[in-house]
């Protein structure tokens, strides 16, 4: 927070500390209260003023997140083996309708009743990777070779394409959570942490 220039006054966090001596019915009322926690005026004021830093923080990081992005409409058929898969994908070949295989064969629940429809989405929404990655490699119309994944196999559909979408506020916020986690995940990959674990008997 302090490289990137993110800091809090004290007049901010006395002002938070103020408001919760006034919920708790006075100084004396939080006194006694901060005496249940085991923290003195001090200690509670600094730990305020640490929670006031992440939530600057974690709002920076997340407003870097682009609120319009490409994104691309698609829809799916997965499958259990690879077998049958290749056996649908032989039968687009010969002209079927992807979404009546998708309807009739899907084993995706989520889905199969909407003709494997995946509806809009950006980059790095889809919980399987390879899914959204040929996604992204396909134009309007074209469908994909059999792609595999822990849930089985997939043969995907791109149906439309848009460069500069607005992101939805769902995937914006799933978006701003995954930046953040990986983020915290980065500094603690690069920080060097040390547990001191009390021996005493």
């Amino acid at each position: 927070a302090e490289k990137a220039g993110v800091a809090v006054s004290d007049e901010e966090v006395d002002a938070v500390m103020a408001e919760m001596v006034a919920e708790n019915g006075g100084e004396e009322a939080f006194q006694a209260k901060l005496a249940e926690w085991g923290e003195t005026y001090e200690e509670h004021w600094e730990k305020e003023r640490r929670g006031l830093i992440v939530m600057q923080m974690s709002q920076r990081i997340a407003d870097s997140v682009p609120t319009v992005a490409e994104h691309v409409h698609a829809r799916h058929i997965l499958v259990d083996t690879q077998e049958e898969a290749e056996r649908l994908h032989d039968q687009l070949e010969g002209g079927a309708d992807f979404a009546a295989l998708a309807r009739t064969y899907s084993q995706d629940p989520n889905t199969r009743e909407a003709e494997g429809d995946l509806g809009w989405f950006p980059r790095g929404i889809l919980t399987v990777p390879s899914v959204e990655e040929v996604a992204f490699s396909l134009s309007p119309g074209q469908y994909s070779e059999v792609v595999p994944s822990l849930l089985g196999y997939h043969i995907v559909q791109v149906v439309e394409r848009d460069p500069a979408r607005e992101v939805s506020p769902d995937n914006l916020h799933l978006l701003q959570e995954r930046v953040l986690q990986e983020w915290v995940e980065g500094l603690r990959t690069q920080a060097d942490i040390q547990v001191f674990v009390d021996t005493t008997p």
